[in-house]
């Protein structure tokens, strides 16, 4: 049984509106999670440890103030398009778009105000919250006007999230939830020693603004083979790392599959992602810096949490061997994520 409820949380500043901003609270046996109607949000996710200990697993902020004000997209849900447009450029049907640049020469998760900055309208499901938002013509840059919905349900140890979108006109589009995890706690030190598994066989290099280069390799004996569990700091040691910042390329086709798997063996969690998407951004939080005071006054430093993002290709708008980007008037994107929840 999954029970949810809805209750006030904040209001948007003035300057912003000032909109209501509610939050959903979706519970079952073996998880907890709290999601804000702004930005599609989640801003806590509780699971058990193998003692039956609930615990936060997300970073985030306690109020509205912490979401509102500049943050690396903790728990947001970024759009049009996640990850980055080289140059925020990008043609279609002949014509050039420019979108605004913000992060180094390229545009980033949707732009200056992305799908992460904005109410959005809710609808309450028997086990979990619908969100539907219209993105404008015009909208960062983004042709086209584009009806989304995303879509949270809680069954059990699982948690859905599903995206759903409409175009007036062609525009590229990737929908991710931006989510920073630590199986061990929101607020623990680091991540080392959280084991992982991708299953990839292929990543993409990227040049020294985090554009991929173009090239498919092959992640046979490199860093990146991550297909039998490596367990988090050791790896980084080994290789030199400071860190994952790459897309890893995954079977395509449009079923459910497993694509990545994270065990703490200190608590027994284990969280795996199955996914629609033919890509996954794996993140080791390489940006944080301990200077914002995050839930219950945790800071949050360097390698403290990861992000799994299910999405399209980084830049595939620009790179025709890479999957499709484009959505046209008339189709249906439909892509769902899974995360699962457990104890080992």
């Amino acid at each position: 049984m999954t029970t949810v409820r809805r209750e006030a949380f904040g209001r948007m500043p003035p300057e912003e509106g000032g909109g209501e901003v509610e939050k959903f609270v979706l519970q079952s046996d073996s998880v907890r999670v709290e999601i804000l109607s702004f930005g599609c949000i989640i801003t806590a996710l509780e699971t058990k440890d193998r003692d039956g200990q609930f615990s936060d697993i997300v970073l985030g902020f306690d109020t509205l103030e912490g979401y509102t004000s500049k943050h690396p997209f903790f728990g947001t849900v970024v759009g049009r398009v996640a990850n980055r447009i080289a140059n925020g450029k990008f043609s279609v049907d002949g014509k050039e778009y420019q979108l605004f640049i913000n992060n180094g020469p390229n545009s980033l998760h949707g732009g200056a105000k992305g799908f992460d900055k904005v109410l959005w309208s809710a609808e309450l499901l028997p086990n979990g919250v619908r969100f539907f938002r219209l993105s404008p013509d015009g909208e960062e840059g983004y042709p086209g006007d584009l009806k989304v919905w995303v879509t949270y349900t809680l069954s059990g140890r699982e948690l859905a999230i599903n995206y759903e979108a409409q175009a007036s006109k062609t525009t590229p589009i990737s929908l991710t939830n931006h989510s920073y995890f630590n199986l061990a706690g929101q607020g623990s030190r680091d991540v080392y020693d959280h084991e992982i598994s991708i299953e990839a066989d292929s990543y993409l290099p990227v040049d020294d603004t985090q554009i991929p280069t173009g090239e498919v390799a092959a992640v046979q004996g490199t860093a990146f083979d991550l297909r039998q569990p490596v367990e988090l700091g050791k790896h980084l040691q080994k290789f030199h790392l400071s860190g994952f910042d790459h897309n890893f390329c995954l079977h395509q086709g449009q079923d459910r599959r497993l694509v990545a798997r994270v065990f703490h063996p200190p608590t027994g969690r284990t969280m795996e992602v199955h996914t629609t998407q033919p890509g996954i951004q794996f993140y080791t939080g390489n940006f944080l810096d301990g200077s914002l005071k995050g839930k219950g006054g945790a800071t949050y430093p360097k390698h403290s949490a990861f992000c799994l993002e299910t999405q399209n290709w980084p830049d595939a708008v620009n790179k025709p061997h890479f999957p499709n980007a484009l959505l046209h008037p008339g189709e249906e994107y439909n892509h769902t994520t899974w995360l699962v929840f457990n104890t080992a």
